[in-house]
């Protein structure tokens, strides 16, 4: 839609044409922005129309039991649509601000989060005169910025950079020098002046916020720390957190990953390694594990180990960078440890896939259907996986055997379709086929499901290794 408005002011001609397809009678007087939003709208108005519905239903009517279920399958889609939003809405601010810098500053991260950017004056510690500055508040990190001369467009360059980690606050103002605060912090402090009260108390609360929420963070990541990995990081037969370095882990072994189990990149045989955490047992990319922290049951020696591992053992997290990467970074909807969803699953298992039209050929993978969340279909690289690659919310799907046109070449195929989505499956056998088809289709009508529970029996007949997602088969 702000494409769709830069191009109106920019181009003459693409507004004119905009403007005379609006004046059809087919476009009801409505612009072409209102029909954009249209889609966005239509879940939340679907939401309030159901809520409204049973509001006014009896209780003891027929239908009220079907209204309430089709009312969670909606507020379920409305979550994801919401998430979805929101995450695109926070990287367009982050890539307006990257773009602001001329793209000389990494700022554009699923973890980072712009909290506020304005003009300020600072206060020169020489000769007490002010200068024009640009501010730019990071949940962890403040960017000082000065102004670049350019013909075309307003830059900023970066002067200094000071982290949350150890910032403090300080109001200075005083009848000569009104409306000014300082901010020092590991790296530079600064003495900045803003130009109205509103302005200035707007700039304290929403520092002043950035480090309560911060230094909440670090006190609590212990604790955060300890009760994740015993709830649903922990691999079976590992330590908890007060055995952890006291005995040997049980290690997962490393072609069941194929992502990084703390920062969920994927791995490579090139620059991201795999790497086993001597403490816990997890696999970790060689970044998330380049401390070393001392192990009882190795006779107190120095081991690679995670930074989690890390943080617990040594009892300090090791830089405010790895904390944003790991326990301050808020969890996406696809963060769901294949492991722990297998066990509470309605069912899952290998399976090859292919999307028409994608291109891409059969590809293996690991999918799961978890008991919370009977109505979506989540795809894994691996069963180890702590991320998954994707996920299908399934209502409305329909689910069938392949047709002669599709010209599928491998056996016990089956396929799923919505609007223009086809996405067609292979099974290692018909009871395998049968079951998924089963399930399926009851998902995409909106039916309750039985769990069946992982196939750990078509594993072990196969004794293949997992394969990446990307990997063609």
């Amino acid at each position: 839609m702000e494409l769709v408005n830069t191009w109106m002011e920019r181009s003459s001609q693409f507004k004119a044409i905009i403007h005379d397809i609006q004046k059809e009678e087919m476009c009801g007087n409505l612009t072409l922005q209102h029909h954009m939003l249209e889609p966005v709208q239509r879940i939340p108005r679907y939401e309030l129309l159901l809520k409204d519905y049973l509001h006014r239903l009896p209780e003891d009517a027929d239908d009220f039991k079907d209204a309430q279920k089709s009312l969670e399958l909606i507020a379920t889609a409305a979550e994801h649509s919401n998430a979805a939003i929101r995450k695109m809405e926070r990287m367009r601010k982050l890539l307006k601000v990257y773009e602001l810098l001329g793209g000389e500053e990494d700022i554009v991260n699923p973890t980072n989060e712009l909290i506020k950017e304005g003009h300020i004056l600072k206060l020169s510690a020489k000769n007490g005169t002010s200068q024009d500055r640009y501010l730019i508040l990071f949940n962890d990190r403040l960017l000082y910025c000065v102004p670049k001369l350019r013909l075309i467009g307003q830059k900023f360059g970066v002067r200094a950079r000071i982290d949350v980690d150890g910032m403090e606050l300080k109001e200075t103002s005083s009848i000569n020098v009104p409306r000014t605060f300082l901010v020092s912090g590991k790296q530079r402090s600064l003495e900045l002046q803003a130009r109205t009260e509103e302005e200035k108390k707007d700039w304290i609360q929403a520092i002043q916020a950035t480090i309560q929420r911060h230094e909440q963070s670090v006190e609590t990541f212990r604790v955060l720390n300890c009760s994740v990995r015993e709830e649903d990081c922990t691999p079976p037969n590992s330590p908890n957190c007060t055995e952890l370095g006291k005995r040997a882990p049980t290690p997962i072994r490393e072609k069941e990953v194929t992502l990084c189990m703390k920062c969920q990149e994927p791995f490579n045989s090139i620059t991201k390694r795999r790497h086993h955490c001597k403490a816990c047992g997890h696999v970790v990319c060689g970044k998330c594990s380049e401390f070393r922290a001392r192990l009882l049951y190795d006779n107190n020696r120095a081991n690679r180990v995670c930074i989690d591992c890390y943080t617990t053992l040594v009892g300090v997290p090791p830089s405010p960078a790895s904390l944003t990467n790991s326990a301050q970074r808020r969890r996406s909807i696809l963060e769901k440890q294949a492991s722990v969803a297998a066990e509470n699953s309605v069912l899952c298992s290998f399976l090859h896939h292919m999307e028409k039209g994608s291109g891409r050929g059969w590809q293996k993978a690991w999918f799961v259907i978890p008991e919370n969340e009977p109505l979506v279909l989540y795809i894994y690289g691996a069963p180890q996986d702590v991320k998954a690659q994707r996920s299908i919310p399934l209502i409305g799907f329909e689910v069938s055997l392949p047709e002669s046109c599709d010209r599928l070449e491998r056996r016990y195929a089956f396929k799923m379709s919505q609007s223009h989505l086809t996405v067609y499956f292979s099974a290692d056998g018909e009871e395998l086929q049968r079951r998924w088809m089963e399930v399926l289709s009851r998902a995409g009508r909106g039916e309750e499901i039985q769990a069946h529970g992982p196939i750990s029996e078509a594993l072990e007949e196969e004794g293949e290794e997992p394969t990446s997602l990307g990997e063609s088969t």
